[in-house]
C-alpha cells in the first residue's frame, strides 16, 4: 500500500506539472547537486512505476507480518517518493539544481511515513505460526552420557556466486586497477565466509555460526528450546526467500529449500535451520533440553 500510495502522489505531480517541464528532464545529479544526467518525461514514469511497484512486490514478500519491516516499508516508500517528486520540482528552474535540503525533506517524509506505517501495523495481526509438524524424536542417552552433533549447512549457489563475484573482481582488477575491484572482492569473500555456516546442537543448545569467525553467531540455549523436529521448508513460500529471514512468530537460516530442523521456542517463536541430517540434530536437540528440563 505504501509504494502504491507514493506512486500515485508522483503521477499527480508529474502531470499538474507536465507542461511547465522540459522536455529532457535532468534526472542524476553529481556533486554540488549538479545535474549530469537526462531522461524524457516518459522514462521518468517508466523508472517511478517501475522501481516503486517493484519495490512494493518486494516488501510485499518479505514483509508479511513483522511491524518493523513493515514500517521500515512505509519509510522507504515515502523517501523514494519524496525524492522522485523532488526531482520533478527541481526541473522547474534554470539552471536545474539539487540541494542538500531536499534530501533532507525526503528523510523527514520518510519519518512520517515510517510513523504512519508503524500505527497501520498495529492492525496486522501477528499470527503465531502452527505447532512444528512432524514426529518429536528423542535419542537414548545413558545417566552421565553426553553427546554432540555438527554439520555444514552448505548452499552450493551462494558458493558458486560469491566465486563469480570474486573472479568479477580480479577481472575488474587487471582491467582498471583496484579502486574498482576492491568492492566486488571483499564482497565475494564475504560471501564465500557465511556459504558454508556450520550448525552445532549440543549442551549448550543449538548454535550457528561462520565456524571460522568468532561472530556473527546464533545459538538457541537448551532453556529456550520447548521441542524440536525435521521438516521441509520452502525457502520462498514459507520465510519469502533466502538468507536470514523473518516472518511472523519465526525466524531462520534459510539457504535453500528443503530439509531443515525447526526449533519451537519457549515464547512460541520457531527458529529453523536448512541443513541435512536435521532428524538426527532434532532429536539429540529434544533429549539435552529434555534433560537440562529435569535438571
Amino acid at each position: 500500500m505504501p509504494f502504491l500510495l507514493a506512486h500515485a502522489v508522483d503521477l499527480v505531480v508529474f502531470f499538474q506539472l507536465r507542461d511547465r517541464l522540459p522536455h529532457r528532464l535532468a534526472s542524476h545529479f553529481g556533486s554540488g547537486g549538479r545535474p549530469d544526467d537526462t531522461a524524457g518525461q516518459t522514462e521518468y514514469v517508466l523508472v517511478t512505476t517501475g522501481l516503486l511497484i517493484g519495490m512494493g512486490l518486494i516488501w510485499m514478500l518479505i514483509a508479511r507480518g513483522v511491524r518493523g519491516l513493515i514500517a521500515t516499508g512505509w519509510a522507504l516508500a515515502g523517501f523514494v517518493g519524496a525524492v522522485m517528486a523532488a526531482v520533478l520540482y527541481a526541473n522547474l528552474r534554470t539552471p536545474v539544481e539539487f540541494p542538500f535540503w531536499r534530501v533532507a525533506v525526503a528523510v523527514g517524509v520518510a519519518a512520517l511515513a515510517g510513523g504512519a506505517g508503524w500505527w497501520v501495523a498495529r492492525f496486522v495481526p501477528s499470527v503465531l505460526p502452527p505447532p512444528a509438524e512432524g514426529p518429536v524424536e528423542r535419542i537414548d542417552l545413558a545417566a552421565g552420557e553426553t553427546a554432540g552433533w555438527a554439520r555444514h549447512a552448505g548452499a552450493r549457489p551462494l558458493l558458486v556466486l560469491a566465486a563469480g563475484v570474486v573472479v568479477t573482481g580480479v577481472v575488474v582488477l587487471t582491467l582498471s586497477g583496484w579502486q574498482d575491484a576492491v568492492a566486488p572482492v571483499v564482497i565475494g569473500l564475504v560471501l564465500m565466509v557465511f556459504a558454508r555456516p556450520y550448525v552445532t546442537v549440543d549442551r549448550r543448545g543449538l548454535t550457528v555460526s561462520t565456524g571460522r569467525l568468532p561472530w556473527p553467531r546464533i545459538r538457541v540455549p537448551l532453556d529456550e528450546v520447548e521441542q524440536a523436529t525435521s521438516r521441509d521448508i520452502n525457502a520462498l513460500k514459507d520465510f519469502g526467500g533466502w538468507g536470514y529471514r523473518f516472518r511472523a512468530g519465526r525466524s531462520g537460516l534459510i539457504l535453500r529449500s528443503g530439509e531443515a530442523i525447526v526449533v519451537r521456542r519457549r515464547n512460541g517463536r520457531d527458529f529453523a535451520v536448512t541443513i541435512d541430517g536435521s532428524a538426527d540434530a532434532a532429536a539429540l536437540l529434544n533429549t539435552l533440553a529434555e534433560r537440562r528440563a529435569n535438571g
